[in-house]
Parts: C-alpha cells; structure tokens; sequence
C-alpha cells in the first residue's frame, strides 16, 4: 500500500540527518519544517518526503491533495487514566462550593470513588465505554497512548482494568502502554493497615500482572497523605524485579521528594510536576528521566501551573500529556492541551508541539518509531483542517483542526 500526500502547506518535525531522541532546552522552540512539501507512505512506513518541486512521479494506491494543510506527527500522550467507570461531575460541583480536591478526597471521594464504581461495572461494559473514549481522542490526534490502572485497588479490578488496556491494544489500532498503578490510594478495607495493602500489592498482585503480562510500567503516587518516599521506593523495586520499569506520580501537591526519587531509579518518568524548585531541577539534570507535566489537571483544579519557562530555560527536556481522568482532568484533548501549555505556561507553539510528539513518545520508549517526520518511522501522522500557521492549533481553542489520523 502506497499512499502520496501532496501540495503539503507545512511539513513539521522533519529530520534528514542523525534521529533526535529527545529535545531539550532552547532546541524545544524549534521545529523543523519544509513549505510546500510531499509524504510518500509505504507499508505503514514512512518511505521519503521532500518540496514539491521533487514529487516522485510513480504508483500509488491513494493521494491526497493537503493544500493549504500541515501535516506533523501524532500526538503521543505519555500519561492517561482513560479507563474508568464513571464521571465524577458530583465532586465538580463541591469544588465549586469551595472543597479542595485533598477534602474531597478525605470524604471518600476522588480515586475512591472511581474505584467503586469500576469495581461494581462489568468488564465487557468497560471495555466499550473505554474504547469510545480512546476513538474521541484519537480523532482530536492522539497516536500513541499511556493507560494506567489504578481504579480497582483490589486484585479483580487492576486485573480488570489492565485486560481491558490490553485489548485496547490488541483492537485500537495505535500504540498503547499499560502502567500498573495500584498504588494510587489506599482501599478503605486497608485505611488503617496501609502495610498490609503494600504487601498486597507486592505479593499477590504484581506476580500475577507480570506473569500475565499485563503492564509495561510500575507506577506509584507519591504525595503526602497517599505512598510516601518509603513505600514508593519498596513499590518501584518490587516492580522492577518483575521488569516493570518505573513512572511516578510526583510533586502534584507538595514538595514530596519524588522528583529526586525518580531519577534514582531511572525512571523513565516523573509525572505532574506543579511543585518544583530548583533542587528538583538539579536532580533531573543528572539522569534520564523525563518531567512531564500535566497542565490539564491544574487548569480543571484551579491550582497553580508547573514552572515550563523554568525547566526549559535550565536546558531540560518538557514532556506534555493531558492526565485524562475523570476526576482531577476529564479531558484527552491534545490541541487544549497545547493552548493551556502556551498561554498559562508561557510555552511556545513549537516547544508545545515537541513536548507531546517526539518527548512524549520518548516518555513511553517510542522515540524510534514516531514523534517525527523521518525515513523509516511509523506512518503515525496528523492531517489538520486548513489553517494559517501552526500557532492557530493552539490560538484556535475548542475547536477541533485535525482532519484526519493516519495510523
């Protein structure tokens, strides 16, 4: 199967030379691009593109005209709670009343909640309802995805949760990683016994998720009132021991010390982010893992935005990723994503779009496959509506400019 685009307004996020694994720093406001540019797929793989004065004149089983359109990478969302049993419009409401999301998570709502309802719902209903959800994203440009558990808090719904992640793999038709995240909140059976459902997780659960191989990452939310330091270190190298390689939830709330946690693990992430001072920023300059911010959730909570300018100025990478739940951020629309990443976190559109392409694909161990424009990479690809520049994606907020995912 060949397929041609042609008449391509702008190509974004190309590469011709040696691959990019990652962008950090002042390169975060570049985004290389060709005007008036051709993309010439095979097999799913992307096999050349150039200007249009270089169009190859040979078969093709399908072109597409994208005059006076751009076409970029997907989108890779490197952290999602997609899967859940209901929304939580309730606790919308007493927060506009005035609770703080830790109050009504005191009052057993929040993760409790959810977990609730996921425990009491079906497993062939979750799975429908979850793949609605993925479809919706898809179509505003996601490509690639991160699932996590983390709604069950029990052995029968963080199995349930991570079958229907992996048959979300098998039938949705792009990139998915499965994270086990158990260690969201404590279950009310074990409020008062907190060693007890850490032995859980340790013992019963993660040989089975494992043994099944249900989950490509370990993750663990690290906040006071939820797992602190200790029990986030025993968690993450119990999942290490099964192969699970770490992510953490981290710095949400408080200065909570998993930032530095996270790089001693090398994990390949630390997520949320909106507490950070300069001794985080030291420790991520010393290893590999990814700061990935979730903007979303602090619009939808009120609270104050992670310090972008900051960590890009120090010469650190940004990952971006929209944390779609249905508590703290019932949204996996990218391109808002992006409008919050530029006029709250003062990012620009180009280091916008390469926190969730090519950085947000590195936070999920897909850098060689997409995020960019380059021979031989996965034909993962946005085709947008027609518009003026790239920085109308994000000007133009709530309303949906992608035309089409190619996958």
């Amino acid at each position: 199967m060949r397929l041609l685009i042609s008449n391509i307004k702008q190509l974004h996020q190309v590469e011709t030379g040696e691959g990019r694994l990652r962008v950090a720093g002042e390169d975060m406001a570049v985004l290389p691009s060709i005007e008036n540019a051709w993309l010439l797929i095979e097999n799913g793989r992307i096999h050349s593109f150039g200007e249009m004065a270089s169009v190859p004149e040979s078969q093709v089983d399908e072109c597409i005209d994208a005059s006076g359109k751009m076409v970029l990478p997907a989108w890779c969302d490197s952290h999602t709670h997609l899967v859940f049993a209901a929304p939580r419009d309730g606790e919308f409401v007493d927060r506009i009343k005035g609770l703080t999301y830790e109050e009504v998570a005191r009052r057993g709502g929040g993760i409790l909640n959810s977990a609730r309802r996921l425990n009491a719902m079906d497993e062939s209903e979750l799975y429908d309802q979850s793949l609605e959800r993925l479809n919706r994203v898809m179509a505003q440009g996601t490509g690639a995805i991160e699932i996590k558990s983390g709604y069950g808090l029990c052995l029968e719904g963080e199995l349930k949760m991570l079958r229907v992640i992996r048959k979300l793999k098998e039938n949705g038709g792009i990139p998915i990683k499965a994270s086990f995240l158990a260690a969201h909140a404590y279950p009310v059976d074990y409020k008062e016994n907190k060693e007890g459902y850490i032995s859980l997780i340790i013992d019963e659960m993660l040989p089975v998720v494992a043994g099944e191989g249900l989950a490509d990452y370990m993750d663990v939310f690290c906040e006071q009132g939820f797992f602190g330091l200790p029990e986030t270190e025993r968690l993450l190298d119990a999942g290490l021991k099964h192969g699970l390689k770490p992510k953490i939830h981290a710095n949400q709330l408080h200065f909570s010390g998993g930032v530095q946690l996270g790089v001693k693990h090398n994990a390949l992430s630390v997520d949320h982010l909106e507490c950070v001072a300069e001794a985080e920023i030291e420790s991520l300059k010393t290893g590999k893992t990814m700061p990935t911010l979730l903007p979303g959730a602090a619009f939808f909570l009120g609270m104050h935005y992670q310090p972008a300018r900051k960590i890009i100025d120090s010469g650190l990478p940004v990952c971006l990723a929209t944390d779609y739940n249905p508590g703290s951020c019932p949204s996996g629309n990218v391109p808002f994503l992006l409008t919050i990443a530029c006029t709250q976190l003062k990012m620009t559109p180009e280091e916008a779009v390469n926190a969730v392409t090519l950085n947000g694909a590195a936070a999920m161990e897909l850098e060689h496959e997409m995020g960019t424009i380059r021979v031989g990479k996965r034909a993962n690809l946005i085709i947008t509506k027609k518009i003026p520049s790239l920085a109308y994606l994000p000007y133009d907020y709530g309303n949906n400019n992608i035309e089409r995912l190619i996958f």
